[in-house]
């Protein structure tokens, strides 16, 4: 991921929309122990207008506090997030099926198994949340729902 990030983050840096900047943001933040300076690039889902939702599953997420301001490139255009980490399994669970319904791809992203019934298996979840998993929610800061 490391080599494809390199131009990911020049063409999610343009200051213009691009057809991948539909689906992939750039996070700006530090790192929490060294201070160094970091860009991201992660996948999200809209939910609603003030709302995104992002899987969590790397250590970029380890650098996050929730409703500690992030800036965000987003379809072109910098913008502040404050970021809630959600662990709870039932809104996990709720979340990953409203983003898989948005964008299927982000099945194999996060990599969790589904069951005959197409949700999520609830084992695996659990485990993947035990060993950090979370979903990011980031709110948007000026925009009005």
């Amino acid at each position: 991921m490391r080599a494809v990030n390199v131009p990911m983050r020049i063409v999610l840096g343009l200051p213009f929309a691009t057809p991948l900047s539909g689906r992939l943001m750039l996070l700006s933040f530090r790192g929490r122990r060294t201070g160094r300076a970091y860009r991201q690039p992660v996948s999200y889902v809209r939910q609603g207008a003030a709302t995104l939702l992002t899987p969590g599953g790397g250590r970029w997420k380890l650098n996050l506090t929730d409703g500690q301001p992030v800036r965000i490139r987003l379809r072109g255009r910098d913008v502040t997030a404050r970021p809630e980490l959600v662990g709870d399994i039932e809104e996990v669970d709720r979340l990953l099926a409203l983003m898989i319904a948005a964008n299927p791809r982000v099945r194999a992203f996060v990599g969790i198994p589904t069951g005959g019934d197409g949700r999520l298996q609830r084992a695996p979840l659990e485990t993947a949340i035990r060993h950090g998993f979370r979903i990011v929610r980031w709110h948007l800061d000026g925009v009005q729902t």
